[in-house]
């Protein structure tokens, strides 16, 4: 539809435009008509739990991660978002707003899933239990956005490689779609009491705010996105901590536009 819509609008205009008295000003219309059509929407679903049920269980910062995240897509015009935190972070809530907010998605829109909590290998606990990897990305598959990704700032997430039955259920629904996880499959997601996030939380929504934006073109990409934070936490966590980035995508894939 938009595609048509943008045709018929370029067509006639160009036709009026022969007429050289209006051109200036048909010339602007035609600039602002196709700055309208090509605007992409992001779509975010942001959850944290710190506040498991019990007391042995609780953490400091994902609550944080999680409301972090929103406060950054909500800077860009064009994100919808929604925020889970602990008690509302159930397995249902989860899926009801991927489905809500993914379903909206066109072939260009972006649309993202942020988790921080505790992880286990395939998938992440919420409040209420297990959400498995299969969960997450049959809930993305099912949309049209050719630019998907979670971000998991959760311990031992990078896991979801290990194991064969769980990558085949993975990589069956997983077209383009990005995963870019905290750490290794051996590794803790570390925060520290100086940090209002963890050092991966921290890094991400510094390179998703225009530092990873190396060629500044206002598009972050994966591969910018990887670099940017890969290092960042690298250093922040002298070594100790290493973001993996993994599924089908291409390196260009858009992340974020501003």
């Amino acid at each position: 539809m938009k595609q048509v819509m943008k045709l018929t609008i370029t067509t006639t205009l160009t036709l009026i435009m022969m007429h050289n008295k209006l051109k200036p000003l048909l010339l602007l219309m035609m600039m602002i008509f196709s700055s309208i059509i090509a605007e992409a929407k992001i779509y975010l679903v942001s959850v944290g739990v710190s506040d498991y049920p019990g007391t042995k269980n609780d953490l400091r910062l994902p609550h944080n991660d999680a409301a972090t995240m929103q406060w950054l897509y909500r800077e860009n015009k064009q994100a919808s978002t929604i925020l889970l935190m602990n008690k509302k972070a159930t397995i249902a809530n989860v899926k009801d707003a991927m489905k809500k907010m993914f379903g909206q998605a066109t072939a260009d829109d972006i649309v993202v899933l942020f988790f921080s909590g505790h992880g286990v290998k395939g998938g992440f606990v919420c409040y209420d239990g297990f959400l498995s990897y299969g969960d997450v990305s049959a809930s993305m598959s099912a949309c049209k956005s050719k630019n998907k990704m979670v971000f998991a700032d959760a311990c031992f997430s990078g896991a979801i490689r290990d194991g064969a039955q769980v990558s085949s259920k993975y990589n069956s629904m997983s077209n383009n779609i990005m995963l870019f996880l905290s750490c290794r499959s051996n590794e803790m997601s570390i925060e520290t009491p100086k940090m209002t996030n963890g050092f991966f939380t921290y890094a991400l929504q510094h390179g998703l705010r225009g530092g990873a934006d190396k060629n500044k073109d206002r598009t972050i990409t994966a591969k910018e996105l990887f670099n940017y934070v890969s290092a960042k936490v690298k250093k922040e966590s002298n070594d100790k901590q290493h973001p993996v980035m993994w599924g089908k995508f291409p390196d260009n894939m858009a992340v974020m536009r501003w």
